[in-house]
């Protein structure tokens, strides 16, 4: 439904007759529209740090370099797949909706993820201490979340490995990489 009319465009009424109730039924589940995005974000913001935390997953003696890489990479393809929910995540396209901290945890536990496998590479000197900072990470979250956003917004059929701007994560992540590289 949000596919065809737009994260914003969902209706209670709508989503109650797709999964066959009627809509004051659907009040007993979420008492407003504002609940439902809420559920949706969390929803989303949990399989999005699953699969990242999936992919960017190292041994102790593992490249957390190439973990980050994969990590990123996991981020874009999930973002691809999930396009509804990645819109609500990263564009926040439902004026006045703010999710909850509880739906925003998961987002939070991606960022902390994120700066512990930054620690880790600095630690293994792979990477210089700045590489950890506030505005690294800020720096980061824009490069990849970046790439999604063109490849969304301007050729959404494509994947991954095919997308005019999704396949340019690599040359992407290596600047970063270079910028913070020792």
């Amino acid at each position: 439904m949000m596919e065809r009319d737009g994260v914003a465009g969902m209706s209670l009424s709508a989503v109650a007759r797709s999964v066959g109730m009627k809509p004051p039924s659907l009040y007993e589940y979420f008492p407003s529209k504002k609940a439902l995005y809420d559920a949706l974000f969390e929803q989303g913001a949990t399989s999005l740090r699953a699969s990242v935390q999936t992919a960017a997953s190292i041994p102790p003696a593992g490249d957390p370099i190439a973990a980050l890489r994969a990590g990123a990479a996991a981020y874009v393809e999930w973002s691809l797949t999930n396009q509804v929910s990645a819109q609500l995540l990263i564009w926040r396209p439902v004026p006045g909706f703010e999710p909850s901290d509880r739906a925003y945890a998961p987002s939070l536990g991606l960022m902390s993820d994120m700066r512990e496998l930054l620690e880790f590479a600095v630690e293994r000197g792979r990477l210089r201490p700045a590489a950890a900072s506030n505005d690294a990470i800020l720096l980061l979250t824009c490069v990849i979340s970046g790439v999604v956003s063109q490849q969304l917004a301007n050729e959404p059929l494509a994947g991954a490995q095919s997308g005019r701007y999704a396949r340019l994560l690599d040359p992407a992540m290596a600047m970063w990489l270079k910028h913070y590289a020792y």
